[in-house]
This record gives C-alpha cells, sequence and structure tokens, in this order.
C-alpha cells in the first residue's frame, strides 16, 4: 500500500498533489498520479475517479481496483453508490458499503474485498463532473475531516476533468457517449437550430486551485470582500441620493437585506475553513458555491432556496472582486461558430455578453417561458427551450445538438439519418423565411381588402432593428420591464428618459405602445422585495405594484413625457382588473402631465392612453372602461390561462386547453364588437398573434391590430395574401357556438380548402 501509514490534512494534500502534478506528462497520467497520491494521503487502499460522460459514469482511474477496469467499469446517474453521489451532488461515508440497498458490485473491478466507502461528487460551477471515492477493507467510520480534506481535493480533480484533455479510448467512446440522447422540456420560443454545445459557466476560469501560501490567499479573500461590500454600499449610496427618493424605500430594502447576507458569519467562515484547508481564494469560493448549489437543489421550501440563490450570487461576486473579470470576455472568446447554449440558470446580461451572431439556440433546465433571461432570448429570435431538468449533466462540451423549439425537444448527438432529415427541415424553414422576406413590401391586405396592420412586440433596444427588417407598421408592446430586469438597480429618471429617447429615435416615427412595469409575481427585479406569492401570475405584480408603490410608476411616467416630447405618446397600464384601478393610473398620469408643463418641459404632441384586457373580471365592466381609454389591447397569454384556470408556466396543464377553443373566440369576439360599437381601437399582442393558423382566426373576429414576435411577421403576412375575411367571419359565426374542446381541425381545414398558407 501507500508509504505513508497516517493520514495527512488537506493542505499537505494538496501541496503533494501540486508538486505531482507538475512533473509533467499527459492528462491520463497526471489524473493516475492524483489517484495515487488521494489513496495514499487518506489512507486508503483504494482510490477511484470516475468521469461524467453524457449520463454515465465512466472509471477513468483507479488506485486499487484492477487496471483492466478502467474504462470498462460504468454506472449511470442514480445507479449504485457512484451514481446515487452524482445524482444528488452530496457526500457519502458508510463503514459497509456492500450492506447499503443501493450497492452494485461490478465483478470486473476485483472490489469484493472492500468494505468501508467514501465518495464526493466532482463539481465545477455547479455542474457535476465525476465522483472521488475511497475504499478500505476494514469497516471504517470516516471522520467529518476526512469527508472535508476529499471535497477539498476533489476541486483539483474538477479543474483537471474540465481541462478537456482526458479522452476515452475509441470503442470505449463509442459505447458511452455516441449514444443520441432526446431531451424534453418546455417551449418558450419557436424555433429550428443546429449547433455545438458550449455549457454556460458564470465568471471566470479558476486556472489555479491549489495555494503557495493560505496567508496570502485569506488576505485575498478579505481584500475582495472588502471590495464587495464597498461597491455595495456605493449602490446603496446612489439609491439614496436617486431622484430625490422617488424610487421609494423597497429598492433599498432589498439592498440593505442583500448587504446584511454579504456579512453572514456563516457563509463567511465556510470560505476561511477552505482556505485554511489549502485551496486557492478562488477555489475557495468556488467550493462554498458547490456547496451551496447542493443544497438548493434538495431544498423545495422557497424562503430558504430564495436565501442560497442570495448566497450563490454573492459567491459570484466575490469571484469577480477575486479575478478582476466577471466572464464575460472569455465568454466572447474562443466560441464556435455555431453555439447552442447550455445553461441551469443565466441572468438576461450574462446571455447578452455572448456574441450575438453565434447564438443559435438556448437550451436552460430551470427555465420557464417568464424567465429574465427567456424574454432576452426571444429578443435575440432564437430557438429556446426550458424546464429540460438535468440538461448539464447530460450534455458534454462540443457535442453536436439539434434543437426543435417548436415542439420542446432538443437532440443530442443524433444519428446521421437524423441530421439529415433535421437539416432538411431548416433549410425548408429557410426557404419559407427567404419568401416571407421577399414579401414584406407587399401591403398586409386580405384577398377581399380587409388591411390589418402588423406590428411587433419589443422589449429591448437591439428589438427595434426587426421593425425595419419586418416591415412591420410600428410597436405595439413595449415591454418596458425588461431594461430594469438585467439592471442592478433601479435607473434613474435620466437613465429611463434617455432609454425611451433611443426607442423613438430606432422606431423612426412609427408608433410605439409603451406598457409600463409589468413586474412582481415571478418577473422580481434584483433590487425589489420579493413576496410570498403562492400563484405569482395572479399576485403583487404589474399595476398593482405601481400603484401600491406610486413613486415607481410616476418616475416612469415621468421619464415617457419627457423622452416624448415633441412626438405622440402611447401608454398603456398592463393587469388592469377593473375600471377604478385604470382611473387611479391615469390621474397618475394626468398628475406628470400638469407637473410637466409647471416646470416648462416640453410636453408630447399628443397622449393616448390605453389599458390591456388581461384580467376577466374587467370584460364585465368594458362599457364603462371604453369611455375611458383611447384605445384596448388584449393580452391573450395571461387572458387565457386565466379564463382556464390554467398555469401557461406548468407543462403538466399548460397544453389542457387550446386558444382556439369556441369560449376563447367567442370572448374575443364580444370584445371586438364592444370596441366597435364604442369606436375604441382594438388590438392583441399576445403569442397568438405570431402563430398563423391563430392569427387568421383573430382576423375573421374582427381584429384589425395584431403585435407579434417580429420574426412571425412574414408568416402572419404572407397567410393574409390568400384570406377572405369575410367568409371565415361567416364560418367562425357557427364555430363559437360549439361545445367543442377546440375548432382548430375545422379552422385549417377552412385554410386547406382556400390555400391559405398556415
Amino acid at each position: 500500500m501507500a508509504d505513508d501509514t497516517h493520514w495527512v490534512g488537506s493542505r499537505q494534500l494538496l501541496r503533494r498533489l501540486r508538486d505531482a502534478m507538475a512533473r509533467g506528462g499527459n492528462a491520463h497520467e497526471r489524473l493516475d498520479r492524483i489517484a495515487q497520491l488521494i489513496a495514499r494521503g487518506m489512507v486508503a487502499e483504494v482510490c477511484s475517479v470516475y468521469v461524467m460522460r453524457g449520463e454515465t459514469l465512466v472509471l477513468y482511474s483507479t488506485e486499487g481496483l484492477r487496471k483492466d477496469a478502467v474504462f470498462r467499469t460504468r454506472l449511470q446517474v442514480g445507479e449504485g453508490l457512484v451514481g446515487n453521489i452524482a445524482s444528488h451532488a452530496s457526500p457519502l461515508a458508510l463503514a459497509d458499503a456492500q450492506s447499503h440497498p443501493q450497492f452494485v458490485y461490478r465483478p470486473e473491478t476485483g472490489e469484493e474485498i472492500y468494505h468501508s466507502f467514501l465518495g464526493v461528487p466532482v463539481i465545477r460551477s455547479g455542474r457535476v463532473l465525476g465522483v472521488l471515492t475511497v475504499q478500505n477493507q476494514t469497516q471504517r467510520n470516516y471522520t467529518e475531516e476526512e469527508i472535508e480534506t476529499l471535497e477539498t481535493v476533489a476541486m483539483v480533480v474538477a479543474e483537471h476533468i474540465a481541462g478537456g484533455d482526458l479522452k476515452l479510448p475509441d470503442e470505449a467512446m463509442g459505447m458511452v457517449t455516441s449514444e443520441p440522447v432526446r431531451l424534453e422540456g418546455t417551449k418558450i420560443n419557436p424555433g429550428l437550430a443546429t449547433g455545438v454545445a458550449v455549457l454556460h459557466e458564470r465568471g471566470a476560469p479558476i486556472t489555479q486551485t491549489i495555494a503557495e501560501d493560505p496567508e496570502v490567499e485569506m488576505v485575498r479573500v478579505w481584500d475582495a470582500m472588502r471590495a464587495m461590500h464597498l461597491a455595495l454600499d456605493s449602490m446603496e449610496q446612489k439609491l439614496s441620493d436617486d431622484a430625490r427618493g422617488e424610487p421609494g424605500g423597497e429598492s433599498l430594502d432589498i439592498l440593505r437585506a442583500f448587504r446584511m447576507i454579504a456579512a453572514d458569519h456563516g457563509w463567511i467562515r465556510r470560505i476561511r475553513e477552505a482556505v485554511q484547508s489549502g485551496l486557492t481564494a478562488e477555489a475557495a469560493v468556488a467550493k462554498v458555491q458547490n456547496d451551496t448549489r447542493a443544497r438548493m437543489a434538495q431544498v423545495t421550501d422557497p424562503y430558504i432556496r430564495d436565501r442560497l440563490l442570495d448566497l450563490d450570487d454573492l459567491g459570484y461576486r466575490l469571484l469577480q472582486h477575486l479575478t478582476g473579470s466577471d466572464g464575460s470576455e472569455s465568454r466572447r472568446e474562443s466560441l464556435p461558430e455555431d453555439v447552442v447554449l447550455i445553461a441551469r440558470s443565466m441572468g438576461p446580461v450574462e446571455l447578452l455578453d455572448y456574441d450575438r451572431t453565434r447564438l443559435r439556440a438556448l437550451v436552460l433546465d430551470e427555465g420557464t417561458a417568464a424567465s429574465h433571461v427567456a424574454i432576452v432570448a426571444k429578443s435575440l429570435d432564437i430557438p429556446v427551450i426550458g424546464n429540460v431538468r438535468g440538461v448539464i449533466g447530460k450534455v458534454e462540451p462540443n457535442d453536436p445538438v439539434f434543437v426543435d423549439g417548436d415542439n420542446g425537444v432538443a437532440y443530442v448527438r443524433p444519428s446521421e439519418d437524423f441530421k439529415k432529415r433535421f437539416t432538411e427541415s431548416i433549410a425548408f424553414r429557410d426557404r419559407k423565411r427567404a419568401e416571407y422576406a421577399a414579401s414584406r413590401s407587399l401591403p398586409a391586405v386580405t384577398l377581399d381588402g380587409e388591411a390589418i396592420s402588423l406590428q411587433i412586440n419589443a422589449g429591448l433596444v437591439i428589438d427595434l432593428d426587426h421593425l425595419h427588417e419586418s416591415g412591420a407598421d410600428g410597436v405595439g408592446l413595449y415591454r418596458t420591464e425588461i431594461p430594469f430586469m438585467i439592471r442592478e438597480q433601479f435607473p434613474r429618471l435620466g437613465t429611463q428618459t434617455e432609454l425611451y429617447r433611443e426607442i423613438y429615435e430606432k422606431a423612426s416615427g412609427r408608433p410605439v405602445v409603451f406598457r409600463t412595469l409589468d413586474i412582481g409575481g415571478d418577473k422580481l427585479l434584483p433590487y425589489l422585495r420579493a413576496t410570498e406569492d403562492e400563484n405569482p401570475a395572479m399576485g403583487w405584480r404589474a399595476l398593482r405594484i405601481g400603484l401600491d408603490r406610486p413613486a415607481i410608476l410616476r418616475l416612469q411616467i415621468r421619464a415617457l413625457l419627457r423622452a416624448a416630447a415633441g412626438q405622440e405618446l402611447r401608454v398603456m397600464f398592463p393587469l388592469v382588473a377593473e375600471v377604478a384601478e385604470f382611473d387611479a393610473a391615469r390621474a397618475m398620469l394626468e398628475y406628470e402631465i400638469e407637473r410637466a408643463a409647471h416646470r416648462g418641459h416640453a410636453p408630447p404632441k399628443m397622449v393616448r392612453v390605453g389599458a390591456m384586457l388581461e384580467v376577466p373580471s374587467l370584460y364585465f365592466q368594458l362599457p364603462q372602461l371604453l369611455r375611458q381609454v383611447d384605445f384596448l389591447s388584449v393580452g391573450s397569454n395571461d387572458l387565457v390561462q386565466f379564463l382556464f384556470a390554467c398555469d401557461r408556466g406548468n407543462p403538466r396543464v399548460s397544453d389542457r386547453y387550446d386558444v382556439l377553443s369556441p369560449a376563447v373566440l367567442r370572448f374575443l369576439g364580444d370584445v371586438v364588437a364592444a370596441c366597435r360599437t364604442a369606436g375604441v381601437p382594438v388590438s392583441l399582442c399576445g403569442e397568438m398573434a405570431g402563430q398563423p393558423l391563430e392569427a387568421m382566426a383573430l382576423i375573421g373576429l374582427g381584429f384589425r391590430n395584431l403585435s407579434m414576435p417580429p420574426g412571425a411577421i412574414g408568416a402572419v403576412r404572407h397567410m393574409m395574401q390568400k384570406l377572405d375575411a369575410g367568409r371565415l367571419s361567416e364560418r367562425l359565426a357557427s364555430l363559437t357556438t360549439r361545445a367543442d374542446h377546440t375548432v382548430r381541425g375545422e379552422l385549417a381545414e377552412f385554410a386547406a380548402a382556400g390555400g391559405i398558407s398556415v
């Protein structure tokens, strides 16, 4: 066995590992030396390193087990003790491993003589890269200190695996990684795309894990913490001084709470202990982050999970101060030409750090349609799939990935036959898009002469580029909350004003409808206090926050009025549940108009005020509402989920209703009729407007203003060329009285009979 007969501490073991790795050799030889040294340092007969390949854990190196088991022994995630450690991302220590119900015997290893077992996950940036184990013949109870030592050493193994130099022999590679994997998730943004997998990692890579001098590393930690605290203090001070305090106390409260978490003694103590074990400052922070993320995966309580998320974010901020980089530069460089980005979770700013010209698709482990990063990805017009559980552990860097955003499915390492069929589908879609682009100068008029205004939904300044590319008439919905969501503090009056002015400039005279902040619920700002909403979609959000925190809404209105000087301002209030709420919001607007005039600010040439119909209760006050609004916009996404009491973000129930059900169509038809009688323009700005078949139905119901994602305009305009809106209206009159689940089939037949492309 080992030369050493006594267990050594983590600092001494790390020092030996550093010296051994400096001796050179290829990646496999260095990994074998690591296994030998760990076995000696831990006074163990066996040390084994399993590396994750797809969903399989492959034995890559061992000291003590049979050498011919290397590359042959494989366990699926969740299979055996090693698979259990990988699936839970947590250590496992057993005095008698063979009596454990999940023990799986592999005869090629010769491990039947070993009883005690200690294994820890090998984690990097929250992703399990493998499992590190030690075994002894005697029934031994491993101490907490030994577990901590093996977890510390696993940091070195993680960096070694992440280096990418470890390769499988060709025959083993064929057995493990060439198998295609089909990953199902939730549809977030449609489209087809192919590329190679790039796994998103927060922050700059850690280039050195083993410390030369722990005292020096601890000084670096304290310096970085001091800088982080000063940055948080500065942010807090800016908010305190901001525009006479008009953003209100919520932003300050959340910052102060965050600042208190940054002083959490338990969190700081764990970092200090990791440094004292022999890790560099960066590696110590990363180790504590890994521990936090592993705990997060096991937590269901929302309060505790939120706190762990705060600690994870603090670790990321601390790493920024330690490395002097947020990792954005490394994300912009060395990217393949076609990137399918794979992420557990990420912020919208992080997505924007990637080169837009190379991004082809986004696949998220935890993402939903309402997540901030998904909203920004939609603006980039790339296919997005969310809620793909465990995707980080099932995809390797540079794996070929084919993304079907239309059906919420991603294919990893697909067969050649599948690649051919998928590529043909992309080519067909590209040809159709080219047709749509060529017809963008054609008028959006139906066969029987009904003119339809086609507008885009937008949320970022970069979206306005699509306004001209698509030939749209204007912006039917500008989601003002997105610029708020990608900032770390509430934008000041001047910042907001400049942003809205830029939008006007980009629009070049075409109308823009600004929706006031639709925040809250599951679209929280980083600096706004969270609420305990069991159903966020129906919780404290949108106009409810604006009315309860009037300083937020008034500041935004003030910025809009200044930006619109000499131009027409169209402003729309979201999630209006009753006329009284609209009256209160409009009163704020009128107050700000008078205030601006009193202070001598140039006014807009005209102000038009609208409301969004998303809450069904407002439908029963339509006559009263229509006497007070200049326009009405139907937000079909929220409206339909409220009508059916079905959470569209929940994959188990989101497909239980169809927007082309008689109930929805009749409801929308009644809204159009009421608006026509009152002489109030009405539009629809939900996802429904961007699907050709659904858009066809909306035109048949009488909608003449539709707002949709930019990429959908070509297909909708093309659909209209052969549509007789009058004939469709007659057909819908009978369909909306049915008791069927959907009339989608009947509408598709109508389109086919008329040669209408849907």
